[in-house]
């Protein structure tokens, strides 16, 4: 066993999954996350897990509670469609009161962050691997809820029927959190709302409530392989996900970008979505509500998540501009849509 030593409540989530100490080759905390705690482990006879525990604090989003549901829920309803690079799950407690408290087992995949590869070796690498990412990104938009809209956890309430029901209580719920944690935005939080609501009726353009990841960032995408042969090794966390739009998917594959100019990417996802994406004033619209929400989303979390003042000023100073701009992207094209 390596000389990292697990900590509570590990040894107790081993235990009752039946692993003894001889059988650990060795258990790593893992980085990068900023919710949930996480570390790898890896038995003597070959298994490789990634084990998941929420923090023992309460603070937190609205929509945050019961992620590790929402994870369960995206790794099960992915798993055909998302092939290998999908994490399967070996075992979950969604309870917290539970001996254990509540966690996630689930096999770990291979590879690196996106961001962390040297594309440079490998030229050709990348622009393949975008048309992959879009070929697997696409077969998972076409796994559909079997419940209605909304986040598998219901933290905010049970399934909607609507699409706009449920998204209208998401960003009303992290505007609420904007008001509990006074966080600072660029605008007061009911000039934000009734940006928002004008462009609602948008919304009931979407009638399928697909599997959404909505944290596709390239943190969350790992590249296996040496270079000139690179593949997708995990699509990882999606403790996110919700059941929507799934447009929505495109403002995390594209932070603070445009997806639209990734043809690589469109190609492959239009080959196993069933068709091309057209760029109406439908979808622009929508993405630019769901960039605001996201930018709500990392500019409220940065005060309960305690990050520090120097740390909160840099996430300010790089999202705000981008959700005043959505924001005025939502006023201008919903103006336009409602003809007013």
């Amino acid at each position: 066993m390596s000389q990292q030593t697990p900590a509570a409540p590990l040894p107790l989530i081993l235990r009752a999954l039946g692993v003894a100490d001889r059988d650990l080759a060795s258990c790593t905390p893992l980085t990068g996350g900023t919710y949930n705690t996480v570390t790898r482990v890896t038995l003597t006879d070959g298994r490789d897990w990634v084990v998941k525990t929420p923090p023992p604090h309460s603070a937190g989003l609205r929509y945050e509670r019961d992620l590790l549901v929402n994870e369960v829920t995206f790794y099960t309803a992915a798993a055909q469609a998302g092939g290998p690079a999908v994490p399967r799950v070996v075992h979950s407690e969604p309870d917290p009161t539970a001996p254990t408290g509540a966690y996630l087992v689930m096999t770990a995949r291979p590879g690196r962050p996106w961001h962390q590869v040297d594309w440079a070796e490998g030229a050709h690498d990348e622009p393949r691997l975008r048309t992959e990412l879009g070929r697997l990104i696409g077969r998972l938009h076409t796994v559909t809820g079997p419940g209605g809209f909304g986040y598998p956890a219901a933290p905010l309430g049970p399934p909607a029927a609507t699409w706009r029901t449920a998204f209208t209580a998401m960003t009303e719920a992290v505007l609420a959190d904007a008001g509990t944690y006074r966080a600072p935005l660029p605008y007061p939080v009911d000039h934000i709302r009734t940006v928002l609501a004008r462009a609602a009726p948008v919304l009931d353009d979407v009638t399928r409530p697909a599997l959404v990841h909505f944290d596709l960032w390239q943190g969350n995408l790992l590249v296996t392989g040496e270079p000139g042969a690179r593949s997708i090794g995990g699509v990882i966390d999606g403790e996110r996900m919700f059941w929507g739009d799934p447009v929505a998917d495109f403002v995390s594959l594209a932070l603070f970008g445009e997806l639209e100019e990734d043809g690589d990417f469109l190609a492959g996802y239009a080959e196993s979505a069933g068709g091309r994406l057209e760029f109406s004033d439908s979808v622009r619209l929508r993405l630019a509500l769901y960039r605001s929400y996201l930018y709500l989303i990392m500019l409220v979390e940065t005060v309960p998540r305690g990050v520090g003042k120097e740390a909160a000023a840099e996430t300010r100073e790089l999202v705000e501009p981008h959700l005043v701009a959505a924001l005025d992207v939502v006023s201008r094209r919903a103006s336009a849509r409602s003809g007013g």
